[in-house]
């Protein structure tokens, strides 16, 4: 079966489809804020990774400072090797999410959700980015573009 779109031209229904939902998604008032939470995230995880370098080797250089003390340079080891671990994968995790989103891909939004909701914990400015991110994933609209792509 053929369907004629508003141009006249005749599409197999595989094309009308196709064409109506992509015409939806271009219309969509969401899709413009899945762009934005996506930039944040990847603006956010790019932040992060510099950041976790900077701990890393700014607690590696406190280390030198404690001499020989057993306990200090076993805390400060420690912590020189977990924080920047931690920061630099969740800062990972908000780059490939977002990333993810700009292609409006389905297994992004699940991730960033979970992103965002640790996020919250970072208070002041991951809770904005977090409960802004929750609020544009969480829309119908917005879970209907996500459907769309599959």
């Amino acid at each position: 079966m053929h369907q004629k779109l508003k141009t006249g031209v005749i599409y197999s229904d595989f094309d009308y489809k196709h064409r109506i939902k992509l015409t939806i998604m271009e219309d969509s008032k969401m899709k413009k804020h899945v762009t934005i939470v996506g930039a944040i995230h990847i603006g956010f995880g790019i932040l992060g990774l510099i950041g976790a370098l900077a701990l890393f080797f700014a607690l590696n250089f406190a280390r030198g400072f404690v001499g020989g003390d057993e306990i200090p340079t076993m805390v400060l080891g420690f912590l020189a090797l977990s924080l920047p671990l931690l920061v630099g994968f969740m800062s990972t995790l908000g780059l490939v999410g977002g990333i993810g989103l700009l292609s409006f891909q389905p297994w992004a939004r699940y991730l960033i959700i979970v992103v965002a909701a640790l996020g919250c914990l970072n208070i002041p400015i991951g809770t904005l980015k977090g409960v802004y991110s929750l609020w544009v994933l969480l829309q119908d609209e917005t879970i209907k573009l996500f459907e769309m792509r599959q």
